[in-house]
C-alpha cells in the first residue's frame, strides 16, 4: 500500500469511521463525485460501473459487493473503479433503509412467505447455517433485485447525461486555452518579426 498508517487504527475508531467518516458526509460525497467524473473513460463506461455498484449495494450478501458489482461492470462495459465507487451508496447509513426496504418488497412479492426474522443473532451470523438465514436472504435477494434495477435505471441515465456535459465542458476549457496560448504565440512571433524589420 502506497500510504501506509503508521499506527493501525483500534477496531473501535475503525467502526466510528465507518459509521461517521472522518471528513464527514457531505465532503466523502463529494469526493467520490469528483473522483467519478475524473476518470479517464466514457460517460457510458462511467454511469455504467456506477449504476452497477449501486444496484449490488442492494444485495443482502455483503462481503461480496465489490465482486459483484466488477462482474456486472465487464457485463454492462462499465468501469470497474466507478462500480466500486458505486458501491459507496451503501453504507452503515443506508444499509438498514436498503435492507428493511429488500425484506418487506421481496416477502410481499413472493406472498409472504418470508420469515419475519426471529433468529437469534447472539452468537453471530455466521454461527448460523445458511438453510436457517436463507428464509430471510431470500425475501431481501428477490426485494433487492427489483430495488436495484431501479435504481441502476435512476443513476445510469441522469449520470451518463452529467458525465458527457462536463467532459465536453472540460474540452472545450483546454480547447479555449490551447487557443489561447496559440494566439499569443502568434502575436509574439509577428512583434518579433516586426522588430527584426525596424532593426533593419
Amino acid at each position: 500500500m502506497l500510504f501506509k498508517r503508521r499506527q493501525k487504527l483500534e477496531f473501535s475508531e475503525r467502526l466510528r469511521q465507518a459509521v461517521w467518516p472522518r471528513r464527514g458526509w457531505s465532503r466523502s460525497v463529494r469526493y467520490v463525485a469528483k473522483r467519478l467524473l475524473r476518470l479517464s473513460a466514457s460517460p457510458h463506461a462511467i454511469a455504467a460501473g456506477t449504476a452497477a455498484g449501486v444496484f449490488v449495494s442492494f444485495s443482502p450478501f455483503i462481503g461480496t459487493h465489490f465482486i459483484q458489482a466488477a462482474i456486472l461492470a465487464w457485463i454492462t462495459r462499465g468501469n470497474v473503479i466507478a462500480s466500486a465507487l458505486g458501491t459507496f451508496i451503501g453504507n452503515p447509513l443506508t444499509f438498514p433503509f436498503i435492507w428493511a426496504g429488500s425484506f418487506e418488497l421481496g416477502r410481499w412479492i413472493i406472498g409472504g412467505r418470508g420469515q419475519s426474522g426471529e433468529i437469534d443473532l447472539s452468537q453471530g451470523v455466521f454461527h448460523h447455517s445458511f438453510n436457517a438465514l436463507w428464509p430471510i436472504l431470500k425475501p431481501m435477494a428477490v426485494g433487492g433485485t427489483i430495488l436495484g434495477i431501479v435504481a441502476w435505471l435512476a443513476v445510469y441515465f441522469p449520470l451518463r447525461r452529467l458525465v458527457a456535459a462536463t467532459k465536453k465542458r472540460r474540452k472545450d476549457y483546454f480547447a479555449g486555452l490551447s487557443d489561447q496560448r496559440k494566439r499569443a504565440r502568434d502575436v509574439a512571433q509577428k512583434e518579433a518579426e516586426e522588430e527584426g524589420r525596424a532593426a533593419h
